[in-house]
């Protein structure tokens, strides 16, 4: 096993999920559709042609899930709340059935002495505030905010960590960019659009929390890769720096107070439409950094292609997971590192990092998936090498606690730490589950002994 001991005694061990991808009950209790679920329900969009609309049941079956979570031995769970099933239609009726589920499920965390850890948007704009034209515009920032007032005001008297958005990168590039996820665009100009919108939201977010209850922790989550160029040719080294820009840059520049990036502003060609005061706000202070951490990227020059003109390619020989993804635990070391040195990061979390692997249920009732456990440990020995190198990580989450609907790929692709049988919901611990509780209790030895 790989050396945590430098870990710190308080380190937040942690697992992750999003709420369109486990709850289910679709159109219960007053929820409203998303824009996932107009995505998901168009034909052709989502691998098997997949949908939400059951996934996990944790609607339901959020006590099991609870029992599952207790006996993993976490700090802390970190969930989101699904704005349609708050305020379905985006603005207006608070749904008082929808906040009551979130009531619950904080209650009986705190209850079981599970830190609940609150993140506000993870992708599920309500459709009606889409039919009013989304994130490209501003008015769907001020929706937002009034809805993270509302949330927080229900929640903040016991939920006292928070992030305002989840990747929104995903949001903006993958979804209006892309087009590979809700609402499904291909547009530069409502992607960047999308982007700006998305952090005026996240600054007026902050500022609601903060008035629902003054001691709230706040972060907001990034997904994040270093970009390295695939040969040392110059055109390809431009390329690996527009794909910073494009992947890292715009997004933690902003939020640290620095602006967009000059290079990419002039890149997109997109007038930013910012107005006054819209800076300041998106540079509020916060109390934490959310990392989410996959893989590298390997660029190379793509003067055809869409913005940032750059495309990953895979290099031969390398570990891969069943996403096609490289398995490269140094740049998680790599990420942490330049947060701490490069943005003057004082408390960070990786709030998300897993690994989709073709799992399969034994002939025992058994998940044997050592690949998922060998990622585990490699990614949480680089957490402590970035420790050792005086990174402020404060905690880690898994992704994810269950398998679930994720996103594009349907439910082919497995994340969780515990198995789900779709067909029945029945939950069966993976090997990698019990090998993340084994992980967490021999910290806590060791903290013990250390006191």
């Amino acid at each position: 096993m790989n050396d945590l001991s430098n870990l710190p005694a308080d380190f937040v061990w942690g697992a992750a999920t999003a709420a369109y991808q486990i709850e289910g009950a679709a159109d219960e209790d007053g929820r409203a559709p998303s824009i996932w679920d107009t995505f998901s329900h168009t034909p052709g969009k989502v691998a098997g042609g997949d949908t939400g609309d059951v996934a996990c049941d944790h609607y339901h079956r959020w006590p099991e899930d609870l029992e599952l979570m207790r006996a993993l031995g976490i700090d802390s769970y970190r969930f989101s709340v699904a704005w349609p099933r708050v305020i379905p239609q985006g603005s207006g009726a608070v749904n008082a059935a929808g906040l009551a589920f979130y009531d619950r499920l904080v209650d009986a965390l705190l209850e079981a002495g599970i830190t609940p850890n609150a993140t506000l948007y993870h992708w599920d704009l309500p459709q009606a505030q889409q039919d009013l034209g989304g994130w490209p515009e501003r008015e769907t920032a001020e929706r937002y905010a009034e809805y993270a007032a509302v949330v927080g005001q229900a929640l903040g008297d016991r939920v006292k960590d928070w992030a305002t958005l989840n990747e929104p990168l995903c949001s903006a590039w993958i979804g209006h960019l892309e087009g590979t996820m809700a609402p499904g665009w291909t547009d530069l100009t409502a992607a960047v659009r999308a982007s700006y919108h998305l952090h005026v939201g996240h600054g007026l977010a902050v500022k609601a929390l903060r008035a629902a209850h003054s001691d709230l922790r706040i972060g907001i989550v990034n997904n994040l890769s270093p970009c390295e160029p695939a040969t040392d040719r110059d055109a390809d080294v431009a390329a690996a720096r527009r794909a910073d820009g494009h992947t890292n840059r715009w997004w933690l520049d902003p939020i640290h107070g620095r602006g967009y990036p000059q290079d990419m502003v002039e890149l997109y060609g997109v007038d930013l439409p910012i107005k006054d005061g819209d800076l300041e706000s998106i540079a509020a202070p916060l109390d934490w950094l959310g990392l989410n951490y996959y893989f590298r990227n390997v660029i190379t020059d793509d003067p055809t292609g869409p913005a940032p003109y750059a495309k990953s390619v895979y290099l031969p020989g390398v570990r891969r997971t069943a996403m096609d993804w490289e398995v490269n635990a140094d740049g998680l070391e790599q990420l942490l590192v330049r947060l701490s040195e490069e943005y003057g990061a004082r408390r960070i979390f990786v709030t998300e990092n897993g690994s989709a692997y073709h799992d399969t249920v034994g002939p025992d009732g058994q998940v044997d998936d050592p690949e998922r456990s060998a990622y585990l440990e490699e990614h949480l020995a680089a957490c402590a090498r970035a420790v050792r190198r005086g990174v402020p990580l404060a905690g880690y989450y898994a992704w994810s606690l269950l398998d679930n609907f994720e996103w594009a790929y349907g439910y082919d692709k497995r994340f969780g730490l515990v198995h789900v049988d779709y067909a029945t919901q029945k939950r069966t611990i993976k090997g990698s589950g019990r090998r993340y509780a084994d992980i967490i209790a021999a910290h806590r030895r060791r903290v013990r002994r250390a006191a």
